[in-house]
């Protein structure tokens, strides 16, 4: 596995959200193929140990592994706890999971629950280990959206709009943080293979395209930051679709051919 970051730029720790599985798993890989020690942050944490030891084996770098639910508002402490005494060069902000069916039939605390993880968690750890980046003027901050936050999608709509949140707080922090050579990018992927879509029956050979694999976007998510892209759209379909789609019209398409499917567990129990 090639390097893909400036171990200069961007080490020599990162700090990895939802890294047990999927992208952050992916997105941890490469960070420690390019020689960046890493801290692993999710609830699992026999997976996330489990990860860390194979970072470990097969790159020669050191590992944390901080067990923590985003979704409360105790999550924090810890990961401070684990930090403090580490010079972080990198945010990976990746950890979320979708909300499946019509809005209206949905738990509630579900709902909010996918709300603190990718709002409330991203600007805590953002606004917390911002400064230290400015400070060293170099590093980054990489955050996982979706295409989906490109517009409103319906069947996943809290999702599509928690997705917006995340678009557009890295979009503002681009250019927040550019004087301050720190680079921020937003990655949007489209449909890809992972446990969330494998645990809502999600046949990938339903879908209109072939969902892209977690480590092909992984990879394009992290060149992009190198590159200081202030958004990059994994997969060329997707970002030739997302550049010429009208909102009203992907909205439509979107529910239709992507929403219905992820929620059709959800629409059958009905």
């Amino acid at each position: 596995m090639k390097p893909i970051l400036d171990r200069r730029r961007f080490g020599p720790w990162a700090l990895v959200t939802g890294a047990s599985s999927g992208i952050g798993r992916e997105m941890a890989r490469h960070i420690a193929a390019s020689g960046i020690n890493v801290v692993l942050v999710a609830r699992r944490l026999a997976r996330l140990e489990e990860v860390g030891r194979a970072l470990a084996a097969d790159f020669g770098v050191a590992y944390r592994a901080v067990a923590a639910d985003l979704s409360t508002a105790s999550f924090f402490a810890d990961v401070e706890r684990a930090t403090a005494d580490l010079e972080l060069g990198l945010l990976v902000g990746n950890a979320g999971f979708p909300n499946a069916g019509e809005l209206w039939t949905l738990d509630r605390d579900e709902l909010m629950k996918a709300i603190h993880v990718k709002v409330n968690a991203n600007l805590t750890l953002v606004h917390h280990f911002a400064p230290g980046l400015v400070a060293r003027r170099r590093g980054g901050i990489l955050l996982v959206s979706s295409v989906g936050g490109l517009n409103g999608v319906p069947y996943v709509a809290n999702t599509a709009a928690i997705e917006a949140y995340v678009l557009t707080l890295g979009e503002g922090l681009h250019g927040e943080l550019a004087r301050h050579d720190v680079n921020v990018t937003v990655l949007m992927p489209g449909p890809t293979l992972t446990e969330s879509m494998a645990k809502m029956g999600v046949d990938p050979a339903d879908m209109p395209l072939s969902p892209m694999s977690a480590e092909r976007v992984a990879a394009e998510g992290l060149r992009a930051l190198q590159r200081n892209r202030a958004t990059h759209v994994a997969g060329r379909i997707n970002r030739v679709t997302s550049r010429l789609m009208p909102r009203s019209i992907a909205t439509a398409v979107m529910g239709a051919l992507i929403g219905k499917r992820f929620a059709a567990r959800a629409l059958a129990q009905r």
